[in-house]
């Protein structure tokens, strides 16, 4: 009876509910067939894909019954400060590197810039980024991180979306020991979700087939074509680093608030290292941005800024890749040193978020981190107030939102 009641308290607690679930989720799986089945996925292909498929529930960002949520890990983008992302030793080593990678690739970059408008520099930045040129393997079974995040996450519909097409590749013949992603599902040399295969995938090395896992030259043209889909506009710069004038409203700092590139200038902003524009440049509109308020750099970021930043939501991810790509085509580091700030804790940046909404000045999500609307926000608050105008969330800021 000790033993029996044992193993009744242990099913309770630790063994039942995984059996359960497991059974909800073959339910699940079985429910996506008529579907598949509608994207030309066979039985055959299903059936071998999702027997004994069971959800990887260690994953981040899922909402199981009676688990706490572990929260997505601490993306490098979103919890390090501009300083501590936005290293000089990594620029040198990927642009070192990147520059051999455009010798090598010399002509295969020139046909995706020729074909779809994007430099050659700035899809090497990507693929570094990414995975340093190849380097990091991702180490998820993508097909069970996209079940299982289709399940019990809190994007369902979107991931549901994402399983379907990973199935999809199946079908078409992509070995399933290529499919190894991200804990989001994102795959290949570029980091591809399943559906963007299928909208941006490019075979350009002429073998008949898109391989976004092993071909440079199409992992590298599809990643073009993808930014050419979202709206990247040729010719015209991703960013423009600029001394900022010192009497700067910093709560324009946002991307309603654009001029061309030479009213910019008119208004005395300064290209960095006194960078002489071309007429194309200076015709470009562009919104100012401040990564950390008034104590670093500042850019002009025209509409590539933004095409770059729908490959991933982060500034600091764009600031990367831009700087990188200019890097590999030769330019100098950043002119402006990043400030040695503390990064404010997430749960006292949405604490701000929150108080800015209430008073009518952030209409944006509360998810503690301090973006462009939030720092303009601070800056209207800090106004105000009569604090200092820094657009940054600093203690003083907190404390008067407290009092």
């Amino acid at each position: 009876m000790i033993r029996f009641a044992a193993l009744i308290i242990f099913g309770i607690s630790g063994f039942a509910a995984p059996v359960l679930a497991d059974a909800a989720f073959d339910r699940w799986l079985q429910s996506t067939w008529p579907e598949a089945q509608r994207l030309g996925i066979s039985r055959a292909t299903f059936d071998a894909a999702t027997r004994g498929l069971e959800p990887d529930f260690s994953l981040p960002d899922l909402a199981v019954p009676g688990r706490p949520e572990k929260p997505p890990p601490g993306q490098p983008e979103f919890v390090q400060t501009p300083g501590q992302y936005l290293k000089e030793k990594t620029f040198n080593r990927l642009a070192t590197q990147g520059k051999q990678l455009a010798a090598k690739f010399r002509d295969t970059l020139a046909r995706i810039e020729k074909r779809f408008g994007v430099p050659g520099d700035v899809v090497l930045a990507i693929w570094a980024r990414e995975t340093d040129y190849g380097r990091e393997i991702q180490g998820h079974d993508a097909v069970r991180v996209l079940a299982t995040q289709a399940y019990a996450g809190h994007r369902k519909d979107f991931f549901r979306n994402e399983f379907l097409y990973a199935l999809k590749l199946l079908q078409d013949g992509v070995p399933r020991s290529d499919l190894r992603s991200s804990w989001g599902g994102a795959m290949g040399l570029t980091q591809f979700l399943p559906s963007e295969f299928y909208k941006y995938a490019v075979d350009f090395d002429g073998d008949g087939r898109a391989d976004i896992w092993a071909s440079v030259p199409d992992a590298l043209a599809s990643a073009a074509k993808q930014l050419a889909g979202k709206g990247w506009q040729t010719g015209r710069p991703w960013a423009i680093e600029v001394r900022v004038p010192k009497s700067v409203d910093c709560t324009i700092a946002e991307p309603s608030h654009t001029r061309t590139i030479a009213e910019w200038l008119r208004r005395g902003f300064v290209p960095a290292y006194n960078r002489k524009l071309t007429p194309i440049e200076l015709s470009t509109e562009a919104s100012l941005l401040l990564p950390e308020g008034t104590y670093g750099p500042g850019f002009l970021t025209p509409k590539n800024y933004y095409v770059l930043k729908d490959y991933n939501y982060s500034d600091l991810y764009v600031l990367f890749v831009g700087h990188l790509s200019d890097r590999i085509a030769g330019a100098p580091p950043f002119e402006r040193a990043w400030s040695q700030g503390a990064q404010m804790k997430t749960k006292d940046v949405e604490t701000m978020q929150r108080r800015l909404t209430a008073l009518g000045l952030y209409k944006d999500k509360i998810d503690g981190k301090a973006g462009m609307l939030t720092r303009a926000a601070l800056g209207a608050y800090q106004k105000a107030h009569g604090l200092k105008v820094d657009c940054w969330p600093t203690v003083a800021v907190l404390d008067s939102m407290r009092r």
